[in-house]
């Protein structure tokens, strides 16, 4: 088997020069994707019986609870294959993942507190799945935290990728815990084994959101990533033929 491809996808120069071209591409369907789903499920959805407009917060919260689940998978994919093959792309991979992660773990957390008011009457409860997602955010900031205490970035990223492959035993306890425990918490109303708990003219937006939020997604870590190998490879020959060509051509009339 042919592992070239494999070999020159770890190399954070052929990552830098190949997403260049992708940046403009995937901009633009993010822009789109994500226009065409707010305005359909904010403005075109039918009103739920139960809950009035107050539903129309899940085209927020269901799309950024999504991500903020498999990014951390990514995290762990990304820290097991740096730890294993000593990827450096991989090592940045993770480390941008975790700001990423934890914002949209955050957000998940505040926009379901404002969906949980006109729901069950109150903001918070200690239930099994807000539990696991606030523990979800604590790892994430985890994960910032030593990365940013170590000063050597081999350390950095062995003791982040043992946090991150500990914690990922958090995410199918994330998932499962609306049917394991029943609480206040309504079950997933999305599951791969059968079909979708709501209308399908509320469900169609709502795909076009998570298909949105995964484009944003791997748009922002493709940038944060760009901005880590810049960070690190700043003394390497390419990144300083980089800026001397920005240069020149800001110098240009």
């Amino acid at each position: 088997m042919n592992w070239q491809w494999f070999h020159r996808l770890g190399s954070p120069r052929w990552f830098y020069e190949k997403t260049g071209r992708w940046l403009p591409w995937l901009a633009g369907l993010t822009f789109l994707l994500m226009a065409t789903g707010l305005v359909w499920g904010l403005a075109f959805a039918p009103v739920d019986f139960k809950q009035g407009n107050s539903f129309r917060i899940i085209y927020i919260h269901v799309p950024v609870s999504f991500l903020a689940l498999a990014g951390y998978y990514i995290m762990a994919i990304s820290g097991a294959v740096g730890y294993i093959w000593k990827m450096k792309l991989a090592d940045m991979v993770m480390k941008s993942a975790a700001p990423l992660g934890a914002a949209l773990t955050f957000l998940a957390l505040v926009s379901g507190a404002i969906w949980g008011k006109p729901t069950w009457g109150t903001y918070w409860v200690w239930d099994a799945r807000i539990t696991s997602m606030l523990v979800l955010f604590f790892l994430y900031l985890g994960v910032i935290a030593l990365q940013a205490s170590f000063t050597n970035q081999q350390q950095a990223a062995s003791a982040s990728t043992v946090l991150v492959l500990f914690g990922s035993l958090n995410i199918p306890i994330i998932y499962k815990s609306v049917d394991w425990w029943h609480s206040l918490h309504q079950p997933a109303t999305i599951k791969f084994t059968s079909a979708p708990s709501m209308h399908l003219d509320m469900f169609y937006p709502l795909l076009l959101m998570i298909v949105a939020m995964y484009c944003f997604y791997a748009l922002v870590l493709i940038l944060f990533t760009r901005a880590e190998i810049v960070n690190r490879e700043r003394q390497a020959r390419w990144v300083k033929a980089l800026s001397e060509s920005d240069v020149n051509a800001e110098a240009k009339p």
